[in-house]
């Protein structure tokens, strides 16, 4: 089941793996060729990133036996038995979908216990790449609907030598969001065992149950990746569970309303920019340096979110742990404009049409955010980790005092 030369193929590394289950379930699977009627349908349904790990698999056995020739040819000798690898294709571990979440009733949904986790990374490097993503900076928030965020776990990570002919890509696509440089960096970094078995402690559950953490779902691949690169390169056994943080407010609104909200009214939930410049929500470093894509931060407004959508729902009192106080405390009829402050154009929006000042209700036609015909939000970020990076100290205070900002700027 290798093509000419003495190659292989992805999918000839995925029937290699499928045939102990194919003769335990008794087919006539003598060679991998007789595996491949029965793998062909399997390897149709995989993602492009399952299919991922099997071509990079299929390259390192490529790569390996053409060294083996190498030095056989070179040396006259018989072929030395190969060392073992010092790092390991990260494993693949299953992401659980939304059915694994399940409450008995609304007092223990409020008091259950959520890890909002996000990893930022240098980029996104490409399938060839053994080093997919570099991982660079770490968050992590204890929540739970009736206290809200409990503790916090925050570090920065000390990344690994990018590959050749990449540094810029990898510095490039870190300046476009958390901005953290490669090299000279001011603050002390942990390697990835201190990070790991940290992150594990952190995130304890109760005796013989595995972790569970939430993301957003465009994230996933990449902090399931950079969890597997930890654990393969240092060799701590760790099983955890991923789920998407959009799940979660589904699950949270359909057992309220026994119906289901729009996926894309989840997301646009999720991606409101009312919280980039709160106080007490970035790390030290994003906070002094001001810069909004911060990992710490995108744990937190996570849980930002689903306080204000359900915590009046489900009957629970806001607090400073649930939002930040000066979010908590201001005017929700206040119409306001936000003006981007190193451009010279100016966007109104009402504070209830962005979809994040009120708990959740059925969606509707008027909940959405207006857009500039010049291509992108006018001073509103969409995206926590845009290509633009929104900056301004005094954004937040002209956002509370908006009820004058319509007389100075008209």
């Amino acid at each position: 089941m290798t093509v000419r030369g003495g190659c292989r193929s992805a999918f000839s590394c995925f029937v290699k793996e499928q045939l102990p289950e194919l003769e335990r379930c008794g087919l006539p699977v003598a060679r991998m060729a007789d595996a491949v009627p029965y793998c062909s349908q399997a390897w149709e349904s995989l993602t492009e990133e399952e299919k991922t790990v099997y071509a990079e698999k299929a390259r390192r056995w490529n790569s390996r036996k053409r060294s083996q020739k190498t030095r056989k040819q070179t040396c006259n000798v018989p072929d030395p038995v190969p060392a073992p690898l010092t790092t390991k294709i990260p494993s693949v571990t299953p992401l659980p979908d939304a059915s694994a979440l399940s409450w008995k009733n609304d007092q223990d949904m409020v008091a259950d216990i959520f890890y909002f986790l996000d990893i930022y990374s240098y980029g996104k490097l490409p399938p060839h790449c053994e080093q997919r993503f570099l991982p660079c900076e770490i968050g992590c928030v204890r929540y739970s609907l009736q206290d809200g965020i409990v503790a916090d776990f925050h570090h920065f990570i000390d990344p690994e030598v990018p590959p050749r002919g990449f540094r810029y890509h990898c510095q490039a696509a870190g300046d476009e969001t958390h901005r953290i440089p490669i090299s000279g960096f001011p603050l002390p970094r942990s390697c990835y065992a201190v990070v790991l078995r940290e992150l594990l402690e952190f995130a304890q559950p109760a005796r013989g149950a595995q972790p569970r953490f939430f993301c957003r779902s465009n994230d996933r691949f990449r902090i399931n990746w950079c969890l597997g690169r930890m654990a393969s390169i240092t060799g701590i056994e760790s099983h955890w569970e991923l789920f998407a943080v959009e799940d979660l407010i589904m699950k949270l609104y359909q057992k309220k309303y026994q119906k289901e909200p729009s996926k894309i009214w989840v997301h646009r939930k999720l991606d409101v920019c009312l919280w980039d410049f709160s106080s007490n929500t970035r790390c030290k470093w994003h906070e002094e340096t001001d810069i909004t894509c911060c990992a710490l931060a995108s744990c937190k407004k996570m849980g930002y979110c689903i306080s204000k959508s359900f915590a009046s729902v489900y009957g629970v009192p806001l607090t400073a742990a649930h939002l930040p106080l000066q979010d908590s405390d201001c005017d929700q009829s206040t119409k306001a404009r936000i003006v981007k402050l190193d451009a010279g154009y100016i966007q109104e929006m009402t504070a209830g049409s962005s979809g994040c000042d009120k708990p959740l209700g059925p969606p509707r036609q008027d909940q959405e955010f207006v857009l500039s015909n010049r291509g992108s939000p006018c001073g509103v970020k969409t995206s926590p980790c845009g290509t633009s990076v929104v900056q301004g100290r005094g954004v937040t205070r002209l956002l509370r005092s908006a009820a004058g900002l319509s007389q100075v700027f008209q």
